[in-house]
């Protein structure tokens, strides 16, 4: 399953300048996702983190994985037209720098899923390289 920018806006409540992924390009409806951010310089962020150096912030690398997962989670039946918090973040870990041209794949396969949370694990690649990786448990609300 293949979902731009706007199919995404469908499934998650996330906006614009915090809808952290551009694309979706692999899922299996409650168990893996794979999506794409497109790291450019013109992001927010980068005004502050740092002006001499953009870097894109850890927590936002993390929370791109979680809105990834978000995306495999509200996906499906069941949980359409819910949000996912972040419960839990656990193990993480930081590898890599990330920059203005990066492309970061974000890789999340869900491990346990019932009816009020979900638990996973995630991991950002630039390129083959492991940039971010950590545990993540999300809470579905209503």
């Amino acid at each position: 399953m293949i979902l731009d920018r706007e199919q995404i806006k469908e499934i998650i409540p996330h906006r614009d300048p915090f809808l952290l992924i551009d694309e979706i390009v692999e899922m299996e409806e409650g168990k893996r996702v794979v999506a794409m951010k497109y790291v450019n310089a013109d992001e927010y962020y980068f005004q502050g983190h740092f002006p001499q150096e953009k870097v894109m912030p850890g927590v936002l690398i993390v929370e791109s994985l979680a809105q990834a997962g978000a995306v495999a989670i509200l996906s499906m039946k069941e949980h359409r037209g819910k949000i996912a918090y972040f419960g839990s973040i656990k193990e993480a870990k930081f590898r890599q720098k990330v920059v203005p041209g990066d492309t970061l794949r974000l890789e999340v396969v869900l491990e346990r899923l019932r009816s009020k949370a979900g638990y996973g694990k995630a991991t950002a690649y630039l390129g083959d390289k492991i940039a971010c990786q950590c545990e993540i448990m999300f809470a579905i609300g209503s």
